[in-house]
């Protein structure tokens, strides 16, 4: 599990940089991965390069996605603790939302598919980084604890003149090399299995007609998101082998099967749909690596994986939702499907065909 601890605040951008160049030098390390040896977020390590190789943008997130369809073909990477996603498409068709003091944001094509929530979205640079191929650029945002939400990459075929612009456009007036860092949120305390209207919440789940209906329903009833796997039968929720992450990718490969894969974190829930091709296992990790697709999946972070099955107008929907060690989720795999289609009868027959978790009688 990443060290959220940060044990060295006090260092000067100055001193960062310079621990950076020698992890970079000595280690070929990434940025996420120096700042956590360095023990500052990576927000914070991307800020003090700020006037070297990092431009401050401005606060406003939302105004700069809406720029980003200027830049043609670009890589979208959004990712957690253990799990990577990577898209290669245009930002078009951008969509903002305001609910009282929330703010959410979409961007839906077949390429390019995000949900967005806002207010964790604090920081944002441009970045240029060396590598053996030369200079990659940019867009970085993170959040107010300086963890990474979204980033975006250029291509061979992005317009680079645009990201010039955008960058100029968009230049933060004051180009500080530190960030303020906000403490992170403890996650709710669950409230005990008696407190809770189980009956209530199962008529519920037997009579939902969305499957977006689903998060306000655990809202409703209170109730945690594995805590209701847990209790709801195994009609609706059955604790799967954990292998079954890479099963369902090596299974829909083979039978051509066309998915949906989500990966998220607080600020940005990142959507694959389409086939998977080229799959490559290396140092722990299972790997999607194909053209416009790649998936990066940290095996030996999944704790538990769940086949959750939800009612809804088009019949129901299967998913599988894979988690770590604190219940928040790693990747849930769904079959491709659009508002008023059945599910694939493809993506059922390889749900069935997954193993369902050994349970030990313990005398």
């Amino acid at each position: 599990m990443k060290d959220t601890t940060l044990t060295n605040t006090l260092l000067s951008p100055k001193e960062i940089r310079a621990e950076y160049d020698r992890l970079k030098e000595q280690d070929g390390m990434r940025a996420r991965n120096a700042a956590s040896k360095i023990g500052i977020s990576e927000g914070q390590l991307v800020a003090a390069r700020v006037g070297k190789d990092v431009v401050r943008l401005g606060d406003d997130a939302e105004v700069i996605l809406k720029d980003a369809v200027s830049l043609g073909e670009v890589m979208a990477l959004t990712r957690n603790e253990h799990c990577v996603h990577e898209r290669k498409g245009i930002y078009e068709n951008p969509s903002f939302f305001q609910h009282g003091p929330m703010k959410t944001g979409l961007f839906v094509n077949p390429d390019i598919d995000l949900r967005l929530f806002m207010s964790h979205w604090k920081h944002a640079f441009a970045v240029t980084e060396m590598g053996k191929a030369g200079a990659r650029r940019s867009l970085q945002f993170f959040d107010g604890a300086g963890d990474a939400i979204h980033k975006i990459y250029l291509t061979n075929h992005s317009n680079e003149t645009a990201y010039d612009d955008l960058v100029s456009k968009h230049r933060h007036a004051e180009q500080e090399t530190s960030i303020k860092i906000e403490g992170a949120k403890p996650k709710p305390v669950e409230r005990p299995d008696s407190e809770i209207d189980w009956e209530g919440f199962r008529t519920t789940w037997e009579n939902l007609k969305d499957t977006h209906d689903f998060f306000p329903m655990l809202r409703k009833f209170k109730v945690g998101r594995v805590q209701a796997l847990k209790k709801i039968g195994t009609d609706f929720a059955a604790e799967l082998d954990n292998s079954a992450a890479r099963l369902v990718l090596d299974r829909a490969r083979d039978s051509d099967c066309e998915i949906m894969v989500f990966v998220g974190n607080k600020g940005c829930i990142q959507i694959h749909t389409g086939p998977v091709n080229k799959l490559v296992e290396a140092a722990g990790w299972y790997n999607v690596l194909d053209p416009k697709f790649n998936l990066h999946l940290d095996e030996t972070g999944i704790s538990h994986t769940w086949v959750t099955r939800k009612p809804s107008a088009d019949g129901i929907i299967t998913a599988v939702e894979v988690f770590d060690k604190n219940d928040d989720l790693i990747v849930t795999f769904f079959g491709k499907r659009k508002p008023g289609v059945p599910e694939l009868a493809e993506w059922r027959e390889i749900v069935d065909s997954l193993s369902l978790k050994e349970v030990t009688n313990v005398a």
